[in-house]
C-alpha cells in the first residue's frame, strides 16, 4: 500500500499527503539553499522524525508496563548540515521527561528504546546522533 504521494507544488515547495489519513504537510527549501524557509525542510523533517519517533518508541515501552511516565515528554531537535556534499552531518536532541523520580532501571530502558527506535536505526552510521536525557 502506498504510504504518501508528494506533489511539486513550484517554487521549492511540496506538498505530501498521507495517503491513509489525509493529512498533508508543505515543505519548504530552507533560505541556506534557496528556498524561502516557510516550512518544514525536508531534513528538517529528517531530524524531526528521529525525535517523534524515539518519543514514539518510549511511550510504547511505558504503555507495555501499564504505566504513562513518558506522557509529557518534549524534544528540542537541532539539525546540523555539512557542505560537502550537502547532508545532515548531526541531530542533536534534547529530550525533556516529566519529573516521576524514575528509576534507574526505567532510564536505562527509556533510553534503549529511543537510541533503537526505527528511525535512529535507518540513518546512516556516519550520522552522529548526540541525544540529551534529562530526567
Amino acid at each position: 500500500m502506498i504510504t504518501s504521494t508528494v506533489k511539486y507544488l513550484g517554487e521549492l515547495r511540496t506538498e505530501a499527503v498521507h495517503v491513509k489519513s489525509g493529512n498533508k504537510l508543505i515543505t519548504d527549501a530552507p533560505t541556506d539553499n534557496h528556498g524561502k524557509g516557510e516550512a518544514f525542510s525536508p531534513t528538517d523533517l529528517t531530524a524531526t522524525s528521529l525525535a517523534c519517533c524515539m518519543i514514539s518508541v518510549m511511550g510504547i515501552v511505558s504503555m507495555k508496563d501499564g504505566i504513562t511516565k513518558t506522557d509529557g515528554t518534549t524534544a528540542e531537535v537541532t539539525k546540523v548540515m555539512l557542505a560537502e556534499p550537502r547532508r545532515i552531518g548531526e541531530i542533536h536532541i534534547a529530550l525533556t521527561f516529566p519529573k516521576n523520580n524514575y528509576s534507574d532501571k526505567e532510564k536505562k530502558m527509556y533510553e534503549h528504546a529511543a537510541h533503537t527506535c526505527p528511525v535512529a536505526k535507518s540513518l546512516h552510521p556516519d550520522l552522529k546522533q548526540v541525544i540529551t536525557f534529562i530526567w
